[in-house]
């Protein structure tokens, strides 16, 4: 859903299983993206490790992060670890894309 709202309003997307793969994605692309929507609570780790890993590479560290999640709690860690903003599910598309603007401009972005 969130690529298909984001498409619409002409971003292009990328989408990762989980934060090995995202992590694999990124470290071979050519154009890296200009912000990273995280979900927490991921398979093979979570979001917090994720953070982590891209925040000790040096190719990766300068790329923002919106968190997602459900988790009420995640606003205070998400800022003290270097999170843009964080997202809460569920939310209006409205509220994703104005996210989204804020960080990477209007549509046709990567």
């Amino acid at each position: 859903m969130i690529c298909a709202a984001l498409a619409g309003k002409g971003y292009e997307t990328a989408v990762a299983g989980n934060g090995k793969d995202a992590l694999a994605y990124l470290r071979s692309s050519s154009r890296p993206p200009k912000l990273i929507l995280l979900d927490l609570m991921m398979p093979e780790m979570t979001g917090w490790e994720f953070m982590r890993i891209q925040h000790e590479d040096p190719a990766l560290a300068g790329i923002p992060v919106a968190i997602i999640t459900g988790l009420p709690e995640a606003r205070e860690k998400a800022a003290a670890i270097g999170a843009v903003d964080v997202l809460y599910k569920p939310s209006r598309v409205e509220t994703l894309t104005a996210l989204v603007s804020r960080c990477c401009g209007g549509g046709s972005k990567r």
